[in-house]
């Protein structure tokens, strides 16, 4: 009976899968078309991804997704640790307020983010779009994503292990470095991940944001697709897909996903 179930359970994650996957398996296989439009398969050719390297508008655009999302993850990797690992410490009024204002650039809509964001730069900088806005509005709503992930981590550490390292000889900033951090920093890890992925693809925020010389590859896509998908976009979208594979494959074997309990040699922490 248990082996019956198994299967049928097995079968059911295989369809979901399918399910998930096959949009994007399309996606790569019309990569290779010959046709230059339209979704009827003419051959087999791998000329558009050379082309892509002498697409100069797609590749400034790629430039500046690329230059605000390690921006983005830096800075909302920092503040988003420390905010995380100080709600998860810390006791103080308010607390419970604060941790609810941390979940509201999660679940208000983009739109309403981006028109915010929009509105404060007009009114408080005068500014109609450029990198640094980019780089603020992205920050805006990677670090409650980032703050998250971190102190559900930190809230399942034993504080005594901080207790050990400083009664060793540890300072506060060795205890930090040789304890906390390596027990948070699958955490970070993942948060940053994260918010490399929310400030990559990110279109609605980044609309509202953007100007002159400050395009992003995902409102590149979409001007493009208006006229119809190419194989060149199909192209740029499975070297995307393919460089997120091998990220999160590199973040696993990191073990940036390891959620289990690590114990650090209390000896190296008084170092």
């Amino acid at each position: 009976m248990a082996r019956e179930r198994n299967r049928w359970l097995s079968a059911y994650a295989l369809i979901v899968y399918a399910f998930l996957f096959a949009p994007i398996v399309v996606l790569i296989i019309f990569s290779f078309n010959k046709a230059r439009r339209g979704l009827v398969w003419q051959g087999f050719t791998f000329d558009w991804y050379p082309k892509l390297f002498s697409n100069s508008e797609l590749l400034d655009a790629l430039t500046v997704t690329l230059e605000v999302a390690l921006v983005a993850v830096v800075v909302s990797t920092v503040i988003g640790s420390l905010l995380g690992l100080g709600l998860a410490r810390l006791r103080f009024r308010g607390r419970g307020a604060t941790e609810t204002l941390l979940l509201v650039p999660m679940i208000t809509p983009e739109i309403v983010m981006g028109l915010s964001l929009l509105l404060f730069f007009l009114q408080l900088f005068d500014a109609h779009g450029s990198l640094a806005q980019l780089w603020i509005a992205h920050i805006t709503f990677c670090v409650s994503y980032v703050a998250v992930v971190v102190r559900a981590r930190a809230a399942n550490m034993d504080p005594r292990l901080e207790e050990a390292a400083r009664d060793l000889g540890a300072s506060a900033w060795g205890a930090f470095m040789h304890v906390t951090l390596p027990l948070i920093a699958p955490a970070v890890i993942a948060g940053g991940l994260l918010a490399f992925s929310l400030s990559f693809d990110d279109y609605v925020v980044t609309t509202f944001n953007s100007g002159v010389g400050s395009s992003t590859l995902p409102l590149y896509i979409y001007g493009k697709i208006k006229f119809g998908v190419t194989p060149e976009i199909n192209a740029i979208s499975t070297i995307i897909v393919a460089v997120t594979a091998i990220a999160i494959l590199i973040a696993w074997r990191a073990g940036a996903f390891d959620t289990g309990p690590r114990q650090p040699v209390a000896d190296e922490a008084a170092t």
